[in-house]
């Protein structure tokens, strides 16, 4: 008597377990957003980043507060020797050198990269990137980049006020043009390590590898390699000028990247870009 039953018991399991089976399947087929997907993903990379590279990331720690130390104190020796001296043999037998060249694309391409950083078309370059970079949802960078074009004219009008340093003369060099300031260290070198050198470094962290992202990196990374040796073909600075300027704008870039680190988790975190790079 009891059989009938028992058969009857698995006949319904059987069907509750078939009425149950496609709710599974579809439960195990349903695919996982593509938003939490990528939060998985960022998460695995960034936690791999923090735990895996520890003796690497210590490593490169001190070979960049090594490389500071070196550059701070290469500006000072440089500093206190061009405020005792005012000039060096070195710094004419350079720019003599350079201006031997006489190529027509070359003076041209010079002129070229030196044009940018005169005024008013400083202002305005700096005024149309910082809005482009807003209008890319970027708020807090545009912010920074402003800083910094305001930041290293400013460190530069400071210390060229404490040194005092003439320019090079028409009696000595080729000069394309009488300025009224200073020389040391160059404006126009400082300028372009600061303000475009933080414009490379939001392209290089910020962009994803592609041709686009390259072009930008070559672009910015030429424009502040040439506008040294522009400076000295034009006879406006020295040498020792730009050297100068390179290494004091260096360590100017250094304190605005640190700033604008210190400041991204702080200011404007509801940006659109900010939290399509948090998701």
């Amino acid at each position: 008597m009891t059989e009938p039953k028992n058969k009857k018991s698995v006949k319904k399991n059987k069907g509750a377990a078939h009425k149950a089976a496609p709710f599974k399947k579809i439960e195990k087929a349903a695919p996982k957003p593509a938003s939490v997907k990528k939060m998985v993903q960022v998460a695995h990379k960034a936690a791999h980043a923090e735990t895996a590279s520890a003796p690497a990331r210590r490593y490169r720690a001190v070979v960049f507060q090594v490389a500071l130390l070196l550059i701070t104190v290469a500006f000072a020796v440089l500093t206190f020797l061009v405020k005792t001296m005012p000039s060096f043999p070195i710094d004419l037998q350079i720019t003599r050198g350079i201006q031997l060249i006489t190529f027509p694309l070359f003076s041209g391409l010079m002129a070229a990269v030196s044009w940018p950083g005169f005024g008013p078309q400083s202002g305005i370059i700096v005024l149309l990137s910082v809005l482009v970079i807003y209008a890319l949802g970027l708020h807090w960078e545009s912010v920074a980049a402003l800083i910094a074009a305001v930041f290293s004219t400013g460190i530069n009008v400071l210390v060229k006020d404490l040194i005092q340093r003439p320019r090079p003369t028409a009696a000595m060099v080729g000069v394309l043009a009488t300025l009224n300031s200073y020389s040391f260290p160059s404006g126009h070198v400082m300028f372009y390590v600061a303000f475009f050198g933080f414009i490379w470094f939001l392209a290089f962290s910020l962009m994803k590898p592609s041709i686009k992202r390259g072009v930008l990196l070559v672009i910015f990374g030429s424009i502040i390699i040439l506008i040294g040796p522009s400076r000295i073909y034009s006879g406006e600075h020295w040498a020792s000028d730009v050297v100068g300027a390179y290494l004091l704008a260096t360590l100017t870039l250094v304190v605005i990247i640190w700033f604008y680190r210190w400041g991204k988790t702080r200011f404007f975190v509801r940006q659109p870009v900010a939290a399509a790079a948090a998701a």
